[in-house]
């Protein structure tokens, strides 16, 4: 064992410190700012949106219940301000915005500076520092060294808890295998006139054929293990981004992630040749770029104050702490083979406060899609547009402690709903 011992200097004193630039992360920082407080968001890439931008995962799923919109407030602005720069576009009945990721990248970026929150691209999350029960400092590392910043309250949008982890807050035991990760990956020359929707579960999508052959096609030779698939073909003419590959890996662990990495580019490979070969639409496609990283969909879970259930996921159970909304259906993908578990709801769900805190844990709210939820209920509430929700509560939640000096299980439920409905978000209770 190394024991090593460094200076490291404090570049910064901040109220609200977000760990993470995904969905959840610059959503929080936005809404910690505006409500006044000091922000800092820390992002290991050099551009925001996470999985959204790094993985490629285009589509910002979902904002509508039945044609009604039921994720609101920043979230719902940021993809309006995309729409109106013509770089996505809304799909309803569900609420599915399909943008480019390039799109996403600067249009995320502006509205955080906007903001007023200072950005610290580049820079890898390493350790946190714990003083009488709280995080009083963030470290990363950068070509600059190691750094640090101090935080009133901190924000974990690092979607695998990276931060909760650090700090030691518990994690669920999770008895079933995690779902699998894919690497998403970019077509051009597609025939994308042949490819009638732009989302799975539009009407006309045509990709139900391509996994049917292939299906076929895994009697008599090897093909790599997918999921789907599900094509996006309105990046431009001849460019589709293809959700397809999948393999179970835990990105907690270095050696499995560098090897998950490998084999994906390497089952990539095939089955684009595949593709080729067997669908007319594909006929002429070329691989332009894979993924800058393997889009995960599970990893750590906190146990917060609640554990959010299945059942109440699906009756759509009201909490008196409600923050958010989601309407995306319960999706579990299998880590062994190609099948896949879609149980869709019949109301939108409500995602409780006390989801997103843990006990013991003064200053920290875990937004991302690590917040306290069991299987069924995570396997809906991990996407996009219900994690920006979350992370909107959550940069709220996190200024109103800045103001009242207190812990985060002790917010104000009923001045923290005010806020976010001010603002535009969905949280009365159904009929």
């Amino acid at each position: 064992m190394l024991i090593r011992t460094k200076h490291i200097p404090v570049i910064g004193e901040y109220e609200v410190v977000v760990c993470g630039g995904g969905p959840a992360g610059f959503v929080a920082a936005i809404a910690a700012a505006r409500c006044g407080a000091k922000t800092a968001l820390i992002e290991r890439y050099g551009f925001l949106g996470g999985m959204a931008t790094a993985g490629a995962v285009a589509p910002v799923t979902e904002f509508m219940h039945d044609g009604r919109l039921v994720v609101g407030g920043i979230p719902l602005e940021f993809v309006r301000r995309l729409e109106k720069s013509g770089k996505g576009t809304m799909c309803t009945p569900r609420g599915n915005f399909v943008c480019h990721p390039e799109g996403y990248k600067l249009e995320a970026q502006r509205m955080v500076l906007e903001a007023g929150v200072d950005l610290f691209l580049h820079a890898y999350l390493s350790d946190c520092v714990i003083e009488n029960d709280r995080i009083s400092h963030v470290i990363f590392e950068s070509k600059s060294g190691t750094r640090a910043l101090s935080a009133r309250y901190v924000i974990d949008a690092t979607g695998d808890g990276d931060i909760a982890a650090m700090a030691g807050v518990p994690m669920q035991d999770y008895q079933c295998p995690l779902q699998p990760s894919t690497l998403y990956f970019v077509l051009g020359n597609v025939k994308t006139e042949m490819i009638r929707g732009y989302y799975p579960g539009q009407p006309g999508s045509s990709m139900k054929h391509v996994r049917q052959k292939l299906n076929e096609l895994s009697r008599t030779q090897e093909v790599p293990q997918f999921g789907g698939p599900w094509c996006l073909a309105g990046m431009g003419e001849g460019m589709a981004i293809v959700n397809m590959s999948r393999m179970a890996i835990d990105w907690t662990d270095e050696v499995q992630a560098t090897r998950g990495e490998c084999q994906l580019r390497e089952n990539i490979d095939k089955l684009v040749k595949l593709l080729r070969e067997n669908f007319e639409e594909f006929s002429e496609a070329t691989l332009l770029s894979t993924a800058t990283q393997v889009g995960i969909r599970e990893t750590r879970h906190i146990r917060g104050v609640h554990v959010l259930t299945g059942e109440e996921y699906k009756s759509a159970f009201y909490f008196q702490d409600s923050i958010a909304r989601c309407s995306h259906p319960i999706d579990i993908h299998s880590d062994k083979d190609n099948s896949q578990i879609c149980i869709y709801l019949d109301k939108a769900a409500y995602l409780p406060y006390r989801s997103i805190i843990a006990e013991g844990f003064p200053n920290l709210l875990v937004p991302s899609r690590c917040f306290s939820a069991d299987r069924e209920a995570f396997a809906s509430a991990r996407v996009q547009a219900s994690v920006m929700g979350l992370g909107q509560a959550a940069g709220a939640a996190a200024a109103i402690c800045c103001e009242d000096g207190g812990g985060v299980k002790d917010v104000d439920i009923k001045r923290l709903q005010e806020i976010l409905i001010t603002w535009g978000a969905y949280l009365a209770e159904d009929e």
